[in-house]
């Protein structure tokens, strides 16, 4: 299987863990992602609240530029920069003047060939999770984990239809795939407050609390998300006697399936996994 990949701005620097992971496990289950020549940011999180051009236009050009390297379907990590590709995407595919103008901004012509997929949605749909299971080496048995999806993966369910929006399930059922036993919990697609990191973190800090809190009395030992915005901003913000782990879903993966390249991902986190794998005996 061979994909356009566009990592964002966000793995090539504060979840750069988040992008080696993604090739990492891409390549163990046979898949080939070959990056984009020449992306640019995508305008998460902050165009599209300020300039409604400029939110289309940029989403619109690393559109084109996927239909222009071998107009073959395109995975997208980061949930935010899913979010407004596949945005961008859906108005061209379903608004001829929202078309029109985004062809004028990006100076290409939409074709509608390329499809915009999350990297999780390529695992569930594309992979399967009885495949995934197959690939295990080490199960993660003992690892007790609150799947969080954030506000942004799953929504609006008109433009990504891959999972349910208010109790969506396909973190959870990779998670049980890979061995690890994800807990119920209420908080799965509460907004975690990344967009106001800078602006308003007195309100991060309490949003982060609250979902951290909620995952400790569901029983879980760490959270699993697909967003590197989520996974910074609940490390960055959170109390400072709160010591519980965030880990990316395919470092999790990437654990799962034995690769050795794992312990380098998670010496970048902010808040050390180690102790809780060492406790489990899931690391070395």
């Amino acid at each position: 299987m061979k994909y356009s990949y566009y990592p964002g701005c966000s793995l090539e620097a504060t979840g750069v863990e988040y992008n080696l992971s993604t090739r990492a496990v891409a390549g163990a289950l046979g898949m080939e992602l070959v990056e984009l020549s020449g992306w640019i940011c995508c305008g998460s999180s902050s165009a599209h609240a300020i300039n409604r051009d400029l939110a289309l236009g940029l989403a619109a050009h690393n559109i084109a530029l996927a239909q222009e390297q071998g107009g073959r379907d395109l995975v997208v990590p980061c949930s935010a920069c899913y979010t407004r590709l596949s945005r961008a995407d859906y108005q061209m595919r379903h608004d001829p003047g929202e078309r029109v103008r985004a062809e004028r901004l990006a100076g290409f012509s939409y074709t509608g060939q390329v499809r915009i997929y999350s990297f999780l949605e390529i695992v569930k749909d594309r992979v399967g999770y009885a495949e995934v299971t197959r690939a295990v080496r080490r199960p993660l048995a003992g690892l007790k984990v609150a799947c969080y999806y954030g506000c942004l993966l799953v929504r609006p369910p008109e433009v990504r239809p891959f999972d349910r929006a208010e109790d969506p399930a396909s973190l959870d059922e990779l998670a049980a795939a890979l061995g690890a036993e994800p807990v119920p919990w209420c908080y799965k697609t509460t907004c975690c407050g990344a967009g106001l990191s800078l602006t308003r973190p007195e309100v991060v800090g309490k949003l982060v609390a609250r979902i951290l809190s909620a995952a400790r009395e569901a029983g879980a030992g760490a959270l699993v998300t697909a967003c590197p915005l989520c996974q910074n901003n609940l490390e960055m913000r959170r109390p400072a006697d709160e010591d519980i782990p965030v880990f990316y879903f395919t470092e999790l993966m990437g654990l799962a399936l034995g690769l050795g390249e794992v312990s380098g991902w998670l010496k970048k986190h902010l808040v050390d996994p180690f102790p809780l794998l060492h406790r489990l005996s899931l690391a070395g």
